[in-house]
């Protein structure tokens, strides 16, 4: 019978958690909006994130609105990933509770700016509201995903939630932060949320290497299987959000496009999507050195083998 090994808590690091968090600590209305509103004559992504630069048949004002719709998308889709990431990280607290109280306050303190990064999209996805045209739609309903999400065993939730916190880290450092011209508002709050999920991205790697060690091979490899069906759940989320948002953008575009066309504009956008939150994030050397560490070649070659048809397209 296989027995899983014992970890040690790195009390040093959450207290390092801890202290960062403090100094980086914002707060939505002194220092991200501070009064202000969008500045809707500019982009919200930059190219690199919404690959507007690819539909060449765009004039510049379309691919500034395609790239608000997206940005909208990309505050939503933050929102939505946050309503799993709290609750998960308070159960995972649990471990800590009654043990390592340093550990247990940094993940206090990372569930509450999870909180209050939900407050923070959905105030942006209603000042977006007030100047875009009627009729977007948020297709994924917040809670009924992140019930399925937190159905999966521990170690898959937490992969995925170090997944996301570390390709955020990789959009901002990458694409949001070199960006000049991009919503000054909107590049903001990309920077304070980057600030708050650095200290995210190291603590979920504790907790995820913290999980792997509890688990026997057996449960590893149904845990593997688990985190490639939360792939597909979430790649699910994007063909219809990429549906939704080319039939709204082309519904308000202001010109008539070709049906080879439109569906190169759809084809885009799901192009962006699945690298925004999927490709970008799992070809991040520090997603996959951490990943890599627990699998075998052959549970590697499993999740390889399922990405294969996002990455390629």
């Amino acid at each position: 019978m296989s027995h899983a090994t014992q970890h040690v808590v790195d009390t040093n690091r959450y207290a390092k958690c801890i202290e960062v968090s403090k100094r980086v600590r914002f707060d939505i209305d002194e220092d991200v909006i501070r009064g202000r509103q969008f500045d809707f004559s500019r982009k919200f992504l930059p190219d690199g994130l919404s690959k507007v630069g690819e539909l060449t048949f765009l004039n510049p004002e379309q691919k500034k609105f395609l790239s608000q719709i997206q940005g909208r998308t990309y505050a939503n889709t933050f929102g939505l990933v946050e309503r799993f990431i709290a609750p998960k990280i308070t159960d995972v607290s649990r471990d800590h509770w009654l043990g390592d109280q340093v550990a247990f306050e940094a993940l206090v303190r990372f569930t509450d700016e999870e909180l209050k990064h939900q407050e923070l999209f959905r105030r942006l996805d209603r000042m977006a509201a007030e100047v875009l045209p009627a009729g977007y739609e948020y297709k994924a309903q917040p809670n009924e995903v992140a019930r399925a999400v937190l159905a999966a065993s521990n170690w898959a939730v937490l992969g995925l939630i170090c997944h996301i916190e570390i390709f955020v880290l990789g959009h901002y450092r990458s694409s949001i932060e070199p960006e000049q011209a991009i919503c000054p508002l909107w590049k903001d709050v990309f920077l304070h949320h980057a600030r708050e999920e650095s200290q995210h991205a190291i603590m979920d790697e504790m907790e995820w290497l913290r999980e792997d060690a509890k688990l026997t091979p057996e449960a590893r490899d149904k845990a593997v299987g688990d985190l490639i069906g939360l792939v597909a759940a979430v790649d699910g989320i994007l063909q219809a959000q990429a549906r939704s948002d080319t039939d709204y953008f082309l519904l308000n575009a202001g010109s008539a496009f070709t049906s080879e066309q439109a569906q190169q504009i759809h084809d885009t956008v799901l192009k962006a999507y699945r690298w925004q939150y999927i490709v970008s994030g799992v070809q991040e050397p520090r997603f996959l050195e951490v990943l890599g560490s627990m699998i075998t070649a052959e549970q590697g070659a499993r999740i390889n083998s399922a990405l294969a048809p996002i990455v390629q397209s």
